[in-house]
């Protein structure tokens, strides 16, 4: 299978959030853009090294370079990493850059000339814009201050915006912008035979540069850069005003932050057409960041609950007014059981999934962390399904017996206990980070949620996962004596196994659904949008991650599916239409029968697993749903040799690597690579080391 049979879809909104950024600059970005790009994208910090060594252009939407002092982001890019940014964009990739972020795309920086305080002078590698970017258009600026802030008015170039979707349709031709520091690029309209458009010019009428413009004022441009391009910007667009604090300045700046406030819809529509004509796909609304929702703890069998409450119990301290609290590492939670038949109307009230979401004014800067989670505990009975509308736990236990009944392992551990919440910050932080409430979790142990507002990936990845995605994670508990014959690290495999396996044997006619492993642990599916070329995209991921102790090991599994929503991704459904539409119609898919599928053969596998280890049958299945066999790949950590995949090892999961000479045949020679250290971006065929 070579590389041109995979599809990379351009998910991620990447932010520089490293050397010369801002705090604030770069909170402003991601609170902005999340909302206008939510669920289609997802919007990420990043940092100078991730630029310059990892993967990311294939899977990149947008990179933004947010405010600050650019000669920090010169520091820690030039070179390498702005070669790979104007590689990135010349092949059809888009940057947008706030205001320094404006600064370092231009071809030449001036800034605050003749002042050896700030004088900042000096040419720029990525050169976007062929010309000077010469500021602070407006004089009093100070680092780290208000002190230059002001509610610049812009006007708008609608004919450069036609076509942009509903925010073109709908930005005025004059609006006031958040302004700190920024330049303007000079003579920007005769660069118009270079690809050059200016979307915004200041309004000289408000108030006069202070800087020379050449011809024009313009604040705001478009790039056209081979077949992508780029948005410069003088102004924070990015900057809404609920986010300023009026304190911060004198009087003056109070009446700032109201200007900006009233001219708010003008400038979200503004920032949305110059998205759209980025490429991007925007929200048709605002999206929020919802509230927490209270967490449900139950099982099938209520004993099993009373049983594990009790448990429970050490950790739990009471305080004045009777209210319990488990207090752990990472979160607090308020713990009340309920009985049979004593759901009161305050606990339905505190149960119910809230309509409104947090106050906009904290919203950037909440330290989700530290808001105290409620923990219903059903001891009785099953949660009924209207305090929980988006899951129902009936459904769920019903399938996990009956699948459980299937079994030919004596599946009977993986999702006895469920742990539900209709809004979570992530299910592996919640059983992962809380060590006191990890340590009392027994295997199967389930925790399952419709939405994430701070789901982990690997490295410091954090997203919204928006509902229609199976988010769940499940606590494995690995004797120290099964490492030799059962090491834990194949524990991601039989994720990945299971997902596919589940899917496949969810109900009849599932049987020949495309969907594939990749290496070491995520799932794809064949593209149903293209399916005369038979391209296959990401559906699902896996997370794990390990404590030891002198006993064992436990592990939490995270695992993310897009099920049923059309965003981020291609979704199951979508998958299962075009491919086996029959069975779609006949079984449709739902969110309980798939956990339960997924779960009761996760728990097969791993019990088959700690009797016969990773044995010849355990490979054979990895290999049938596996996308990499005989595919050659170049090896970046091992000097671009060229090699071709053979499979993985049965001890320890390694990935096996014969080496090519020039005339693409074997030297003799087998690379043995580890899925932690390399990453395996095999659209392009590479192997490269992880940092």
């Amino acid at each position: 299978m070579s590389a041109g049979n995979f599809v990379s879809k351009k998910l991620n909104v990447l932010v520089y959030s490293d050397n010369g950024t801002t705090v604030d600059s770069v909170r402003h970005c991601l609170y902005t853009l999340r909302r206008l790009l939510a669920p289609t994208y997802a919007v990420i910090p990043v940092t100078a090294d991730m630029l310059i060594n990892e993967p990311w252009a294939p899977s990149c939407a947008l990179l933004v370079i947010p405010g600050g002092a650019d000669r920090g982001y010169c520091a820690s890019l030039n070179g390498a990493g702005n070669r790979r940014i104007a590689q990135f964009v010349r092949r059809g990739g888009a940057y947008l850059g706030f205001c320094a972020g404006g600064y370092y795309g231009s071809r030449r920086c001036e800034f605050a000339v003749g002042d050896p305080g700030m004088e900042v002078v000096g040419d720029r590698e990525l050169g976007f814009f062929p010309g000077v970017c010469r500021g602070p258009a407006f004089e009093g600026f100070v680092y780290n201050s208000e002190a230059g802030a002001r509610a610049a008015k812009v006007q708008v170039a609608r004919e450069a915006l036609e076509g942009a979707g509903e925010g073109g349709d709908a930005a005025p031709d004059k609006f006031r912008v958040y302004y700190n520091g920024g330049g303007v690029f000079v003579d920007a309209p005769r660069y118009a035979d270079q690809g050059i458009q200016v979307l915004a010019s200041y309004d000289r009428e408000d108030k006069q540069l202070d800087v020379d413009a050449g011809e024009g004022a313009a604040a705001v441009i478009y790039c056209k850069i081979g077949e992508g391009a780029a948005i410069l910007t003088g102004p924070h667009p990015e900057f809404a005003a609920i986010n300023l604090n009026k304190a911060a300045g004198g009087p003056e700046y109070a009446e700032i932050v109201e200007r900006l406030a009233a001219d708010d819809g003008a400038r979200t529509a503004f920032l949305k057409a110059c998205l759209v004509k980025l490429g991007l796909q925007v929200s048709q609304g605002t999206e929020t960041v919802p509230s927490l929702s209270c967490l449900h703890l139950s099982s099938a069998e209520p004993e099993y609950t009373r049983s594990l409450t009790a448990s429970l119990d050490a950790l739990i301290t009471r305080e004045d007014g009777g209210q319990s609290y488990l207090k752990d590492d990472n979160d607090t939670f308020l713990v009340r059981r309920v009985g049979a038949g004593a759901l009161q109307m305050q606990d339905l009230k505190e149960a119910l999934p809230k309509e409104s979401t947090i106050k906009e004014q904290s919203e950037m800067s909440i330290d989700y962390n530290a808001i105290v989670k409620r923990l219903l505990i059903h001891e009785a009975e099953i949660p009924p399904s209207k305090i929980t509308p988006s899951w129902n736990h009936h459904a769920f236990y019903s399938h996990l017996k009956h699948y459980q009944s299937l079994s030919k392992e004596a599946a009977v551990d993986f999702g006895r206990y469920l742990l539900y919440g209709e809004v979570v910050t992530s299910t592996n932080t919640l059983l992962e980070k809380n060590t006191k409430l990890l340590g009392h979790l027994p295997t199967g142990f389930t925790a399952v949620a419709t939405v994430q507002i701070a789901g982990r990936g690997r490295g410091s990845n954090v997203w919204v996962s928006p509902a229609g995605a199976l988010m769940f994670s499940t606590v494995i508990r690995h004797p120290v004596e099964k490492m030799q014959t059962a090491p834990v690290v194949f524990i991601q495999y039989l994720a990945a196994m299971a997902v596919v396996s589940g899917i496949k044997s969810y109900d009849q006619g599932y049987e020949d659904v495309p969907v594939k492993m990749k290496w070491p642990n995520d799932v794809y599916a064949m593209d149903p949008a293209q399916p005369e070329k038979k391209q296959y995209t990401k559906i699902c991921g896996v997370l794990v991650n390990s404590h030891f102790s002198s006993k064992e090991y436990v592990s939490v599994v995270g695992i993310g599916l897009n099920a049923t929503n059309a965003s981020p991704t291609t979704s199951l459904n979508a998958v299962l239409e075009r491919f086996a539409p029959a069975a779609a119609k006949a079984h449709p898919l739902t969110m309980e029968k798939l956990l339960a599928r997924i779960l009761t053969v996760f728990e097969e596998l791993y019990l088959r697993f700690r009797r016969t280890g990773f044995d010849r049958h355990f490979e054979e299945m990895y290999y049938a749903n596996w996308l990499h066999m005989d595919q050659n790949v170049t090896l970046e950590q091992e000097g671009g040799v060229r090699a071709r995949i053979k499979g993985i090892t049965r001890d320890y999961g390694l990935l096996l690597a014969e080496e090519l000479g020039s005339d693409d045949r074997r030297t003799g020679r087998v690379w043995q690579l580890q899925s932690d250290s390399n990453s395996f971006d095999f659209f392009k065929g590479l192997l490269r080391r992880k940092v």
